[in-house]
């Protein structure tokens, strides 16, 4: 493996899913930490151009800035994995599996790590069973309030909480626009953490936890990437010994679910300071207002020696 500064690393972002905006935005921070340490660093979107470039001057690295379904599903890790070409991040088998959030709930809930109750309804079981039955039995099983969620996606999008049974419907047919699979959960009332997960070489670490204060409530699309809608504390403003239990828990997460390199696990405390993980990322945003780069400025590292540490692990993973 040559020196960093003569390793060239392609970060990929755009694609064409609803959060192409985000990714570019991360793909272009991504950009600027690289090329930071010294590495060069080139920006290509996910598109007809990608595969012929690929085999024309293949590069050492990539980097996956790619958000939705494009970066996260494992479909495009495996089509690096046929190039030859080394990435960071999970691999595919591992990615396809921690996109479909009712695939990595119950891996979690095999574990033995909590996750609140749900269900997953696909629209076309919710049109033949009939839809007014079909919510009833959610709302009796599962109770008030509920956070509705498309099964694959992040950001946010179709997402919404239903302390209300009469809004449910409005809310699938939303969550509907986005996948074909709602995932209807128990909404845990409590404070939202996220939980940043490198490995450096030496084991995960968790890096100081973020805890999310959206104003109206709801960390939705607009809260995530709309300056003022949203206060982050980090450090969280948690109890010592609850913090602890955060970080074991986010880190037994990122364990059971297989992945590597980076990740974001997302978890709710609530009353009496138990953690639940509500789901994770394989591909964290990276812009102005993302998590992880919150909480690596507050572990008092810098963004590009952390990019910079995991394009070397997986140039040295293709060794």
């Amino acid at each position: 493996m040559g020196t960093r500064d003569e390793l060239r690393v392609l970060v990929l972002a755009g694609g064409l899913s609803y959060e192409r905006d985000v990714s570019l935005r991360s793909g272009r921070r991504v950009l600027d930490a690289l090329r930071s340490t010294g590495m060069t660093a080139e920006l290509h979107d996910a598109d007809v151009s990608l595969l012929p470039a690929l085999q024309a001057d293949p590069p050492d690295a990539v980097v996956i800035a790619l958000h939705g379904a494009t970066g996260e599903d494992g479909s495009l890790r495996g089509v690096l994995d046929l190039c030859g070409v080394p990435y960071v991040g999970a691999d595919a088998r591992t990615a396809r599996m921690a996109w479909d959030k009712p695939s990595a709930k119950s891996r979690l809930r095999e574990a033995g790590i909590p996750t609140p109750d749900w269900v997953a309804l696909p629209h076309d079981r919710f049109s033949e069973l009939g839809a007014v039955a079909v919510l009833d039995r959610i709302v009796e099983r599962l109770g008030l309030p509920l956070m509705v969620k498309p099964t694959q996606g992040g950001s946010g999008l179709g997402a919404a909480v239903v302390r209300d049974a009469a809004d449910l419907p409005a809310a699938m047919v939303g969550c509907f626009a986005y996948d074909s699979t709602a995932l209807v959960e128990q909404y845990v009332t409590g404070t939202s953490l996220a939980v940043s997960i490198v490995d450096l070489g030496t084991g995960p670490e968790a890096l100081p936890i973020v805890e999310i204060v959206p104003r109206d409530g709801v960390y939705d699309y607009a809260a995530r990437y709309t300056a003022g809608l949203t206060t982050w504390h980090v450090p969280a403003r948690l109890d010592p010994a609850v913090a602890a239990r955060v970080s074991e828990t986010a880190l037994n997460a990122y364990k059971a679910l297989g992945l590597r390199d980076l990740s974001r696990i997302d978890v709710i405390v609530a009353e009496g300071g138990e953690p639940q993980v509500l789901g994770c990322n394989v591909s964290p945003g990276l812009t102005e207002t993302s998590l992880l780069p919150l909480a690596v400025q507050a572990a008092g590292v810098d963004l590009g020696a952390v990019l910079g540490a995991l394009v070397e692990r997986a140039v040295a993973r293709a060794n």
